[in-house]
């Protein structure tokens, strides 16, 4: 057995070694995941109603202008992914785009505050026009860029500090985006109270002002750490590699696949993109294997024949393309709890007492749930079940997202029923509506259901994707919550649209200002049928998937077992001696 040198190993592990990434290193990204993140949770829950009561947009353009808005930031974030896979650092993307951000923070935060940049109000969806618009949608943009750009660069960049070939590294990682996930949430707990308070209660400029001021402070933190950071190399463009493998592929149709596939094209680990891990060949999707076939007497080229290693990474990427799909619906009742839900507890009684809650200040308890449950699954329910498992995060990440899928369909199921009583009420007695905290019953469900699986997700993806597309993958998660605020702006005119001709009031079930006079429930209970049909596709894929093998583990296993055996010959060696 060979013994390993203690102070080596301490400084491997140890936050304070000299070697690079670790502890430390990712203290620094969880500052900035708060910080950002108390400003941005705070912006997504007051802006539907700054939208209406300030921007003089009706309900549903409110609602449709915040939905594209998040999926515009979420579907950027796979453009900051790309940057810092391709040309930039992690760190250095981050930077970049949180540049873009605080400027556009800025921006939105002088239009609350210049009341000669608000329009006139108006009867039309939208009152704004001319230079007040180009200032408003100009700020919105750049918003969405540079949030995009550092929320596709952010998580990895922290992920990158740990050692993925040690078993270890391997338990520090399933857990760090459990932690990763915490620091938000606190962060997230700040902007929905103190920022949301003051936004609603003194000024809406003062709420801007100041989640301004504390993504500045976190990107500057963030800086601060560049010299304790592990930077992992930078790649080839992954899409110019995807597109190498799909056009020789297709150039290879008519030839037939070697029978042993140690006879299709692969290179010496010493010929390999620093940034590139050697894959293992596997049976799925076949045809793309033809891009790995090497003529004979033909030159190695990029755009001839492809590796075995690149054609598997196509071939992750293409087996996570129907998981990214089968969470999208999830995603889309998730923006109904920043738009409709939020119109909600406006129509609802926000006192405790003499207290006056913050309407948009409701989603603060499923954080104070998700702050409280998340070190609990850490400590407590990931020890227990690594053991019953052997599985470094106790149980699969797709089977934890199965746990969020089942929660959200609950969560609309419920919304619809609170709708009805708030409704019901509001009808009766306007001048006594239920109270605010009826809504916390499916915010705390969809709460519990995210924990579960939108910090798995990031995990997933960032696990199974290709080592020189790691920043790619892990916006996959964030491309799904893109695709699921962009099919709610479709839901609501569609729904509006088709419901506007079938009902005998010839009204949609979402239209105008006043949400009494609405059906909003049945839209909610439309999404949670939609969920359970999503939920039925997602279980036949989930169960399809095969996860990536993990080559390093592999070898290092079979080399200690060719130790072992070694060591067990030489012992009964010097027993036949004797």
């Amino acid at each position: 057995m060979i013994e390993s040198d203690p102070k080596e190993a301490y400084m491997l592990f140890s936050p304070w070694g000299k070697r690079k990434g670790g502890f430390l290193a990712r203290m620094f990204v969880f500052v900035l995941g708060a910080l950002e993140n108390m400003g941005f949770v705070a912006n997504m829950s007051t802006m539907v109603l700054y939208f209406k009561l300030v921007m003089q947009f009706d309900l549903s353009a409110s609602s449709n202008t915040l939905t594209n808005f998040m999926g515009s930031v979420w579907l950027l974030s796979v453009l900051g992914a790309f940057i810092s896979d391709t040309y930039l650092s992690r760190l250095h993307t981050c930077l970049t785009f949180g540049t873009m951000e605080v400027l556009a923070l800025m921006m939105v935060t002088t239009q609350a505050y210049a009341k000669d940049m608000h329009p006139d109000p108006c009867r039309k969806s939208s009152c704004v026009k001319g230079g007040k618009a180009s200032m408003f949608y100009t700020s919105l943009c750049l918003l969405a860029l540079g949030a995009g750009g550092v929320k596709g660069s952010i998580a990895a960049l922290g992920a990158d500090q740990f050692d993925r070939k040690e078993e270890r590294g391997k338990k520090h990682l399933a857990s760090y985006f459990n932690w990763f996930l915490l620091s938000t949430t606190i962060g997230s707990i700040v902007g929905v109270t103190v920022i949301v308070w003051v936004s609603m209660n003194k000024a809406w400029y003062w709420g801007f002002f100041i989640g301004t001021m504390a993504a500045l402070v976190g990107f500057i933190f963030l800086a601060l750490g560049k010299s304790f950071y592990n930077f992992q190399p930078l790649g080839r463009s992954p899409f110019l590699k995807i597109a190498q493998v799909i056009v020789v592929a297709i150039r290879n149709r008519r030839l037939s696949i070697p029978k042993n596939t140690d006879d299709l094209y692969e290179i010496n680990d010493e010929d390999r993109d620093p940034s590139e891990e050697k894959l293992s060949h596997t049976s799925q999707f076949r045809l793309l294997d033809k891009a790995a076939i090497l003529h004979e007497g033909m030159t190695p080229e990029p755009w001839k024949v492809c590796t075995v290693t690149q054609v598997e990474e196509v071939k992750i990427l293409t087996r996570m393309l129907p998981i990214i799909a089968s969470t999208i619906i999830m995603n889309t009742c998730m923006a109904q709890l920043q738009t409709f839900s939020v119109h909600q507890g406006y129509f609802t009684d926000p006192y405790i007492g003499s207290y006056k809650f913050p309407t948009a200040s409701i989603p603060v308890i499923p954080l104070v749930f998700m702050s409280i449950l998340k070190p609990i699954y850490e400590f407590v329910v990931v020890p227990f079940a690594r053991k019953l498992t052997g599985h470094p995060s106790g149980i699969t990440q797709l089977q934890r997202v199965t746990v969020g899928l089942v929660l959200s369909i609950i969560s609309m199921a419920v919304a619809g029923i609170v709708e009805v009583k708030r409704r019901n009420q509001a009808n009766k007695n306007p001048l006594q509506p239920i109270s605010l905290f009826w809504l916390s019953f499916q915010y705390g469900i969809f709460g519990i259901a995210d924990m579960f699986t939108i910090v798995v997700l990031l995990e997933f993806f960032y696990k199974e994707g290709p080592s020189g597309m790691r920043s790619l993958s892990t916006s996959f998660t964030y491309l799904s919550l893109s695709f699921g605020y962009f099919l709610s702006s479709i839901f609501v005119d569609l729904v509006n649209s088709i419901t506007k001709r079938i009902t005998p009031s010839k009204q949609g079930w979402l239209h105008g200002d006043n949400l009494n006079d609405n059906k909003l429930n049945l839209f909610y209970w439309f999404l949670a049928i939609l969920s359970t049909l999503n939920f039925a596709n997602y279980l036949y894929w989930a169960s399809w998937y095969k996860y990536k093998k993990d080559t390093s583990a592999e070898s290092g296993t079979n080399l200690r077992h060719r130790m072992d055996r070694s060591c067990h010959d030489n012992e009964e060696t010097t027993q036949i001696l004797k």
